[in-house]
């Protein structure tokens, strides 16, 4: 597995932005907001370059707009953008775009709504996934979709279904297993859940988001709330002998931290929960 996740610099120079990982001992990489292929080929070039030099692989090009708004405006300026985020993975060789499946909450873009687990949904999602992957034809790279619990996808099992019913060979596998966990007895149970989960999704995952979660006890009703790794109730251990057994160039990435000091922390324990685990990095 190779570990990578944000790092905090300023500007837009493509190599300060390599070295950085360097710096953290990451040898995954994100791919930046601004970099696109269709405005700036130099940039691009110097980036690619720059992780190539330094055996750093990059695990995915973020999309993040809602291409089901049902602001038809929004969902097209979604569409149009994420065509062009495709395209930039495509070209610079990421293992992955990824985005939500989308939503139809009239309160916020990726937000929970009763519609997202409709039939219509599902068939809408289906055909916006085409409608991008069709506009590129990706060989080099995957379009993924985050799994979380305000939509449909939000199992390996669903995940499946979806990619049977878009029918692309170009449609891929990304990997939040964290976001799978929306209730106490699954939170509790994550051990086992994480090994249906990886045994149904296999080798074919593209990337890994990586993150701890923890119930709140100060609550009458559920509530989560994300941790640093190795500071919450997911069982680590076995997350990361699942994790070995996938190709040994998987990206795993930190993610929704808000400090570089917590993302420090957060490698610093995932590094030594895998030694615990007699895992290699």
């Amino acid at each position: 597995m190779l570990l990578g996740g944000n790092v905090f610099i300023d500007g837009h120079d493509p190599d300060a932005y390599v070295a950085a990982h360097v710096k953290k001992g990451y040898k995954a990489a994100y791919c930046p907001d601004w970099l696109n292929t269709d405005t700036d080929k130099v940039a691009c070039k110097a980036f690619t370059d720059a992780l190539n030099k330094n055996n750093i692989v990059l695990a995915e090009v973020g999309i993040w707009r809602n291409v089901l708004s049902k602001d038809s405006a929004e969902a097209k300026a979604a569409i149009d953008y994420s065509i062009r985020r495709l395209t930039t993975a495509e070209e610079l060789g990421a293992r992955c775009a990824v985005n939500v499946i989308g939503s139809w909450s009239e309160e916020s873009w990726d937000g929970a709504s009763a519609l997202n687990y409709t039939q219509d949904f599902f068939d809408a999602a289906v055909v916006a996934a085409r409608q991008v992957i069709d506009a590129v034809k990706p060989v080099r790279t995957k379009m993924t979709f985050e799994l979380m619990p305000n939509a449909f996808i939000d199992s390996a099992e669903e995940y499946m279904r979806l990619l049977k019913a878009i029918d692309r060979p170009a449609a891929g596998i990304h990997l939040d297993p964290t976001n799978c966990i929306a209730s106490p007895r699954l939170l509790y149970n994550n051990a086992e859940f994480f090994k249906k989960e990886f045994a149904i999704l296999g080798d074919a995952i593209c990337s890994i988001h990586i993150k701890d979660i923890d119930l709140d006890n100060d609550t009458f009703t559920v509530h989560l709330t994300e941790r640093i790794i190795g500071e919450g109730a997911i069982d680590y251990i076995n997350l990361l002998h699942l994790i070995d057994k996938l190709p040994q160039d998987t990206p795993v990435m930190l993610e929704h931290l808000a400090t570089e000091a917590e993302y420090d922390k957060a490698a610093e324990n995932f590094r030594s929960l895998a030694k615990q685990a007699g895992i290699n990095m």
